[in-house]
């Protein structure tokens, strides 16, 4: 995946992917480099019980890791992997059943596109590498379902969850369903993929040149944004419901969420796959999944095979085997644009299971549940008990109280998280999350608290406890149904999360709302309620469980100008306020549950003790969420308080639960004032690295007569979180304040060697005085002509060699505009700043870069009309290397993960 999560999962028995003899080697690895293997072995599909899994599993993977970094372009990726895919992919077609065909090509597409990606720009390739493969009937298909993987990988890691453990999961996939004695209705491409880091350039490639890529009618895109774990489903479609209800009915460990599907597809998350490839210059549907777990090590050196549980695997495995086998044994494959229309909402249900059903029908469902909710508020306001001005004037009063408890808990968290920021003490909870729930999560409920103890004591001061739970009920029903009808409206599918959160209550108030008159809150109404209750509050939970584990690495890697913590702050108040709505009517709970001092339970119990034995009486299976709350702190610290909140109006006193709030949050703030919470960590268990990139540039630069104006060398530097070189400087002095890199006022994107237009996340920029670079394969530009067009303007063409990276960036001048290039769809694209840039890359024997750009000259200027620039990044062999470079990642201390190449810089004006 282009940027952007290790637990011990449990082992299923169903759809087992287990071990099975090695076949027998073919013979030395093609690079004559590599220790020859014993055994090539990999998954085999077995639907009985497998108590163990052999380790011999996961030699695919480890073979490909084992081959190390495998940037595009590089021997490593575009020889050795592509060998090795090659090889393997030979013994599955001598293995395979006489029902199928397997054919294999090896793809090297040039090509060029543009992209709205991190704000804008072109793409050119040339040579890049495909490894297809197509299985198919023996008698051939005319439709087919596509698989993706990448086998390269970013510079520096060896890339095993990205995307070296996908791709070895499609060759036991294929060799499975090679070997499979059921025929197959349709073909299953596999696409492995050698240029998915160098921002979907080798699906580009295939999708709109190979010529089997008209066969495809769907797609499945196997990506990461961690190491292990689950892989989640977070983006379907466009539309083609019909691939949603595939996965629902095939999956075997459904994980998946329209929840993350609006995620990242409104932008939030910096980061891109090949779905958007497939989507926009194939106009084929698809389902993206994603491993998600324990993104604080993906993208970096620790990105190892030994890291992925033979669990994440397997899961992944079973799911990816049975959705392929199903849409390639579906009669809708052929006939998919009869099924094209609609999106779907989908949500999966603690793992166990999908829930899913077409947006249409969730809006029907929405507009139904908000028109319950105004029949059951219309009738209580006509009813003669509460059709008096007293209700309706505390019923509006209730409202503007939690809307200003929940502004100033944001505005609260805010100014500490602001505060945290000016001193420097940003992601003190990066390597230890439970401060940020004790600096600003307590903050939050308690400011919550606060407003409402004020409120009671000096407004409802005569109200009963009944009467105020069934005033604030009414708020946050209304307040809920609020937000489903916005979401609704606004075509949102996440908009079914207010709907459980209004439907739930709601049914369960009037449920229990007989029983809490005729016989008071007893056990039996106690246990019912929170049983009701259960079902959105864990939800949520479960929801709030995957944000976080999502979005705290990716803070670690936003860039020097989001702050983190008011990020993260943001996200736990709007947690703390989402979860302090319900629980306000029964006058017994929050005594037994929440202050056991003031009520003690049956036999001496406290309150938590007697509610979880009640639950287990009433409802056995139901209470097990409740019990996992208990023992989870985290979860069980978003329990208790939020219950707080909400029963301050039912007990006798909030003195002791403020002053435990304030003085955890007041503590924890001194802490993290005084540094004593470390953001990184260097532990092999648990490594959570600091990432900087080390960039050994010389820049040079021309005038307008050709003449060096300037020239210059040094290490460029750039930290990828808040916190700059700040932890840094004590280990490395030269690196501080005083080599802050100056911007380059009339060069585009400020003179520096950009690899990707990432300069508007990056602004703090450390440049390290360091001697020139002298790569022994330089990289070349130079004019080739400059002519007048018929419509009067100027085209200027340009030639390039270099390594398999380089980066074009050009400004035009006042008075002039870039009308047209040979680039992409032959519209020039701008970056976020007003300037181009062309992200370049090569396979192995590449031909020279030819190009041109034309330039609309409005009114001569005398420096010129455009400035333009070229960078060449050397990702591998020697010229990567240099021992200044060398010298100075080696001072950078064990729990950083400094990322370092050589690079020149040449600007010239036109």
């Amino acid at each position: 995946m282009r940027s952007r999560w290790e637990q011990n999962e449990g082992v299923s028995t169903r759809g087992r992917l287990t071990g099975h003899p090695p076949p027998p080697h073919p013979g030395p690895s093609p690079s004559g480099t590599l220790e020859q293997e014993s055994a090539s072995a990999g998954l085999r599909l077995d639907f009985h019980e497998a108590p163990s899994v052999p380790q011999s599993n996961r030699d695919y993977l480890e073979h490909i890791t084992s081959i190390g970094p495998r940037t595009t372009g590089s021997p490593e990726n575009e020889i050795l992997t592509v060998h090795y895919l090659l090889e393997q992919i030979k013994l599955i077609e001598a293995q395979s059943n006489s029902l199928h065909k397997i054919s294999v090509d090896v793809q090297r597409p040039t090509g060029s596109f543009s992209i709205d990606f991190l704000g804008g720009f072109t793409s050119y390739y040339d040579n890049i590498t495909n490894v297809v493969v197509k299985l198919e009937p023996r008698d051939g298909a005319q439709h087919a379902v596509l698989a993706n993987c990448h086998f390269d990988s970013v510079a520096n890691s060896p890339g095993a969850s990205d995307d070296a453990v996908s791709c070895s999961v499609m060759l036991e996939v294929l060799r499975v369903l090679s070997t499979s004695s059921e025929a197959l209705h349709h073909a299953v491409i596999f696409l492995f993929n050698g240029a998915e880091e160098n921002v979907l350039q080798a699906s580009h490639g295939f999708i709109t040149q190979h010529p089997w890529a008209s066969l495809v009618r769907a797609f499945i895109n196997l990506e990461a944004a961690g190491v292990g774990g689950k892989e989640l489903v977070f983006q379907t479609g466009p539309e083609n419901p019909w691939l949603v209800q595939a996965y629902v009915s095939a999956a075997k460990h459904p994980f998946a969420s329209v929840v993350a599907q609006e995620v990242f597809q409104s932008g939030i998350i910096p980061s891109d796959t090949d779905f958007r490839i497939y989507r926009d210059f194939g106009n084929i549907p698809g389902i993206d999944l994603a491993f998600i777990e324990n993104g604080y090590i993906y993208h970096t050196k620790y990105d190892t095979a030994d890291r992925i549980l033979t669990d994440s695997i397997q899961r992944a495995g079973d799911n990816i085997l049975a959705v392929l086998k199903y849409l390639a044994t579906s009669d809708m494959l052929a006939s998919s644009s009869k099924y094209q229309h609609g999106n779907m909402v989908f949500f999966d249900v603690l793992g166990l299971f999908v829930i899913a059903y077409p947006s249409r029908v969730g809006s029907i469902i929405n507009y139904m549940v908000v028109m319950a909710v105004v029949l059951y508020l219309g009738r209580k306001l006509l009813h003669p008990k509460y059709k008096t001005a007293t209700y309706t004037k505390d019923f509006f009063c209730g409202l503007g109280i939690t809307l200003i408890s929940w502004f100033t808990s944001l505005v609260t968290v805010l100014i500490i998280a602001v505060f945290i920021s000016l001193i420097g003490q940003s992601l003190s909870w990066y390597n230890h999350f439970y401060v940020s729930v004790c600096l600003y999560g307590t903050a939050a409920v308690a400011k919550i608290i606060f407003i409402h103890t004020l409120a009671k004591r000096f407004y409802y001061v005569n109200a009963s406890g009944q009467y105020l739970g069934e005033v604030f009920f009414d708020v946050s029903l209304f307040v809920h149904c609020g937000f489903l009808t916005a979401l609704t409206y606004r075509g949102l599918c996440s908009a079914f999360i207010s709907a459980v959160w209004v439907a739930f209550p709601l049914l369960t108030k009037l449920c229990v709302q007989k029983d809490l008159k005729q016989h008071g809150a007893g056990g039996k109404y106690i246990a019912f309620y929170l049983l009701g209750m259960f079902i959105p509050y864990l939800y949520a939970l479960y929801l709030i469980w995957a944000v976080f584990e999502m979005f705290t690495p990716i803070l670690g890697r936003s860039g020097s100008e989001i702050p983190p913590d008011v990020v993260l702050a943001s996200i736990l108040a709007g947690c703390t306020i989402i979860l302090s709505s319900y629980f306000r009517e029964s006058p017994a709970l929050p005594c037994l549950l929440l202050f056991p001092g003031t009520l003690q339970g049956r036999g001496g119990r406290n309150g938590a003790e007697w509610i979880t034995s009640t639950l287990l009486e009433q409802a056995p299976g139901r209470a097990l969420p409740f019990v996992w709350c208990q023992h989870s702190p985290v979860l069980w610290f978003f329990s208790l308080q939020f219950l707080r909140i909400n029963f301050i109006y039912l007990a006798k006193s909030t003195k002791r639960t403020m002053l435990s709030l304030t003085l955890v949050c007041t503590v924890t703030f001194l802490l993290v004032c005084s540094g004593t919470f470390f953001p990184y960590s260097s532990s092999s268990a648990s490594p959570k690295p600091k990432r900087v990139f080390l960039q050994h540039t010389t820049r040079t630069f021309h005038d307008l007569d050709g003449n060096v104006a300037k020239r210059d060398s040094g290490v460029w530097i750039n930290g990828f979180d808040y916190t700059g070189m700040s932890h840094i400087t004590p280990h490395i002095p030269e690196i501080n304040d005083t080599v802050r890199a100056d911007c380059e006022e009339n060069a585009p994107l400020c003179g520096f060697p950009w690899y990707l237009p990432v300069h508007f996340l990056i602004r703090k920029n450390w440049y390290l005085p360091a001697p020139e670079v002298s790569p022994r394969e330089p990289a070349h530009f130079r004019l080739v002509s400059k002519e007048q067009t018929p419509w009067d303007s100027i085209k200027l063409t340009f030639e390039a060699t270099g390594p398999s990276h380089m980066s074009f960036y050009v400004r035009t001048h006042k008075g002039a505009t870039l009308s047209q290039w040979s680039l992409g769809n032959g519209t020039p694209v701008t970056s976020k700043g007003g300037d181009y840039f062309v992200f370049y890359s090569h396979g192995l024997q590449a031909s020279t870069w030819h190009f041109w750009i034309e330039v609309q000259v409005l009114e001569e200027q005398p420096e010129g009309m455009v400035t333009v620039a070229i960078a060449a990044h050397y990702f591998s062999g020697e010229d990567k290397r240099s021992s200044q470079l060398d010298a100075l990642r080696e001072k950078f201390p064990d729990w950083t993960f400094p990322s370092a190449w050589v690079c020149t810089y040449n600007l010239f004006v036109f």
